[in-house]
C-alpha cells in the first residue's frame, strides 16, 4: 500500500488490523454520544446480555439492524423485551465506510454495505473476554468506534484465545478496523480506566460502537 494513502498516525497493530486515534473529533463524538442514549432507550434498549451457560457479561449491550444474541442474529430482541430491533441509519453506514476507507483504503470498503451495529457499554469494573466476530456471513472489515473512557484492547490472533496478542490503548474517539487476514483474530478488553473520559464528553463509562456487514439481511426492494 502507498504510505502517503494514508493518515500519518496509523498503526498496523496486525495484517488488516489498524489503529487511528482521534479518528472522531470533539463534535462527532457528541453526535454519535447522543445518538447512543437515544438508541439504549426502550424498547429494543440497552439490556444484560445472558450467554447460553447462564452467565452474564459485564458489558451491557444495544443492537441496530438485527439482534445479536449468543450467538445468532434475530429481527426481535428474542432474549430481552421481544420488540423489533432499532434500525441501522444510513449515515452509520457510511461512517463505517469512510473508517475502512482512511485505515484500509477503498478498495476494502468498496464492498462493505454495513447493517448491523453492537454497542457496548462499559462502566469501570466491564469488560470483555477473548472472541470472534463469527456470527456474520460477510468477510468485510470489523469497524469499532470508542466513546469515554480510555480502555486496554487486547488484539490476538485467529487460531486461538491464547497469545500473541498485542494490547493497544483506545480512548474516546478513537478508531479500530480489523479485516482480511485478522478479520477473525480473537479480541477483548481486559481493563477499563475509569475517569479517563474527556469532561466535556459528559459520559461516566466507556460506549464501544462495532459496524458489521451480517450477510444475513434480505435484498432491498429492486436490487438483484
Amino acid at each position: 500500500m502507498d504510505a502517503e494513502l494514508f493518515p500519518r498516525d496509523r498503526t498496523e497493530v496486525a495484517p488488516g488490523a489498524v489503529h487511528l486515534p482521534d479518528w472522531l473529533d470533539a463534535g462527532r463524538q457528541r453526535a454519535l454520544l447522543r445518538a447512543c442514549r437515544e438508541w439504549a432507550r426502550p424498547p429494543a434498549g440497552l439490556r444484560t446480555v445472558r450467554t447460553p451457560g447462564g452467565g452474564t457479561m459485564t458489558a451491557r449491550q444495544v443492537c441496530l439492524g438485527l439482534h445479536w444474541y449468543p450467538y445468532a442474529y434475530a429481527r426481535t430482541v428474542v432474549d430481552g423485551d421481544g420488540a423489533p430491533v432499532k434500525p441501522f441509519p444510513a449515515w452509520l453506514g457510511d461512517l463505517g465506510r469512510r473508517a475502512v476507507t482512511d485505515a484500509l483504503g477503498p478498495e476494502a470498503a468498496a464492498a462493505a454495505d454495513y447493517d448491523i451495529a453492537l454497542i457496548n457499554f462499559y462502566d469501570g469494573d466491564a469488560l470483555m473476554g477473548m472472541h470472534r466476530d463469527a456470527d456474520e456471513r460477510a468477510d468485510a472489515p470489523v469497524v469499532s468506534l470508542s466513546l469515554g473512557d480510555t480502555c486496554v484492547f487486547r488484539f490476538g490472533n485467529p487460531d486461538a484465545r491464547t497469545r500473541p496478542w498485542t494490547d493497544v490503548e483506545l480512548r474516546s474517539g478513537d478508531l479500530f478496523v480489523f479485516g482480511g487476514p485478522s478479520r477473525l483474530a480473537y479480541h477483548g478488553v481486559p481493563r477499563v480506566h475509569p475517569g479517563t473520559a474527556p469532561p466535556e464528553l459528559g459520559l461516566t463509562g466507556r460506549l464501544n460502537i462495532t459496524l458489521r456487514v451480517s450477510g444475513l439481511q434480505a435484498p432491498r426492494a429492486g436490487c438483484p
